[in-house]
């Protein structure tokens, strides 16, 4: 834009805060209580009339490394250790320096968010899900994403953010250097506003709710169900587009699977204490335990494009924790049965070869056997009467790439130097789990959105301070 393009649009201004942010999930409220405790004006824009965004969609497993709730409960974990399991996940592909940068704030992050805000945390320590070497997720009471996000709201409020609803942002005004100056939203009235900023923050997610833009970027998941926040539509990389940023691993993601018919998250809890998957066949298929996000698209290549996991009452246990399990249960979702023969009529699938998968899992934990998908079964007992399963498919739960960000969540040009007052958090920005699914380590998406949301906030408040003192 030229000069006098700037200008009018500072003056088209109706008013100008410190800081904007696009997005009232858990990126974006972390961002706004960042930069409201280092003293910003602060406007959060959110296009619903009741904020939610994926947060409200998880279950609130929030990593943190070497927290007070860790030490409380004997577990001795660090910033490093949880850095080499994100490696490890990733297969070292992810950008070490932002993962490292996460990993060192998601401890604090947790503990900021819980005794200076009021969102309270406990840790979640019955049960470890696959490639974390420690417990280190800590979770709201009810172990739901609702919880958590209505906590993120009420601590924005109080912290003095100001929560505009039902504000769909239609553009960015920024200069020729590519610094935003405005942005410009249609308020719940329908009325067009300008609210100029000293910085922006894009909380905005990713791009999953565009089935045209999951069909160029992660084809494999093109016949997955979509089980994501709508407002997830891209915007943000269309934005970011605009103004020269450069985008990272776009290939990635977070996969999981979901009830065949409700479409209702079925816990992977259900899987780790040595319940499995078969497919129509009744025979089991892959390594279950190399992560739920990749077995999301091994589910869609299964003829059908759904399977059953089978577990028993052992293994239902840590599941009856979580408020969405029960909705799966509630919904009829969930088949029992006394014997494998019953299970298997239920499931309509051909008893013989379940029976064989029964036989084989337990040989595997038994050590008389090996697993030819490489799955460890050893200290899991065979599955007892009275058994269960339910029929699930592959989802998409949210992207993991996005804009390239710093490691202090500034949005950087393609050509690498950053764009002067431009943060991405959460859905929004590159992730940590490297260019593909088999890189996501459970709860790499929350930790990345509080973790860069508040380290964007925290940004933001400066160089818009900056910029106020330069002007």
């Amino acid at each position: 834009m030229s000069d006098e393009m700037r200008l009018a649009s500072a003056a088209e201004a109706e008013r100008s805060v410190d800081v904007v942010v696009v997005g009232a999930g858990a990126a974006g409220l972390c961002a706004a209580l960042s930069a409201r405790d280092a003293g910003a004006r602060v406007v959060v824009l959110e296009r619903d009339a009741k904020p939610a965004g994926n947060t409200a969609l998880t279950l609130g497993m929030l990593p943190g490394a070497g927290t007070r709730f860790q030490r409380e409960a004997g577990i001795e974990d660090s910033p490093d250790l949880f850095l080499a399991d994100i490696v490890k996940k990733a297969k070292g592909k992810t950008e070490e320096a932002l993962a490292r940068a996460v990993a060192e704030a998601s401890g604090p992050a947790v503990e900021w968010l819980n005794d200076a805000h009021g969102v309270a945390f406990e840790l979640l320590s019955d049960i470890l899900y696959p490639g974390h070497s420690r417990h280190r997720y800590h979770v709201p009471k009810s172990r739901t994403g609702v919880e958590m996000e209505e906590g993120l709201l009420a601590a924005a409020r109080r912290a003095g953010a100001e929560i505009v609803t039902s504000a769909r942002v239609e553009g960015l005004e920024a200069d020729e250097t590519g610094r935003v100056v405005a942005v410009r939203y249609t308020d719940r009235d329908g009325q067009n506003v300008t609210l100029g900023c000293g910085a922006l923050v894009l909380a905005t997610g990713g791009y999953g709710a565009d089935p045209a833009l999951v069909k160029r970027h992660i084809p494999e998941m093109s016949d997955a169900v979509y089980c994501g926040h709508d407002g997830s539509d891209g915007i943000a990389l269309a934005f970011g587009e605009q103004l020269g940023a450069g985008f990272a691993d776009l290939g990635a993601y977070q996969g999981h699977c979901v009830a065949a018919g409700p479409a209702l998250p079925v816990t992977w809890a259900l899987v780790i204490r040595g319940g499995f998957q078969v497919n129509r066949e009744g025979r089991r298929f892959s390594n279950e335990m190399r992560g739920y996000s990749e077995q999301a698209s091994a589910v869609l290549a299964e003829p059908g494009g759904t399977v059953f996991t089978v577990y028993d009452a052992r293994c239902e246990e840590p599941a009856l924790t979580f408020a969405d399990y029960h909705r799966v249960m509630e919904a009829g979702a969930v088949l029992e049965a006394d014997d494998i023969e019953g299970l298997a009529a239920k499931a309509g699938l051909p008893a013989a070869a379940l029976k064989e998968s029964f036989l084989a899992v337990s040989a595997y934990g038994s050590g008389e056997s090996a697993d030819p998908f490489g799955r460890d079964f050893s200290g899991n007992p065979p599955l007892r009467p009275h058994f269960k399963a339910v029929e699930v498919k592959g989802a998409l739960f949210h992207t993991q790439g996005g804009l390239a960000v710093d490691t202090g969540a500034r949005v950087m040009r393609a050509g690498g130097t950053a764009l002067p007052n431009l943060f991405a958090a959460g859905g929004a920005a590159r992730g940590i789990s490297g260019p593909s699914s088999d890189g996501y380590l459970g709860g790499n998406g929350l930790v990345t959105a509080v973790a860069l949301g508040r380290l964007a906030g925290a940004s933001a408040a400066e160089i818009a301070s900056q910029h106020k003192r330069e002007s």
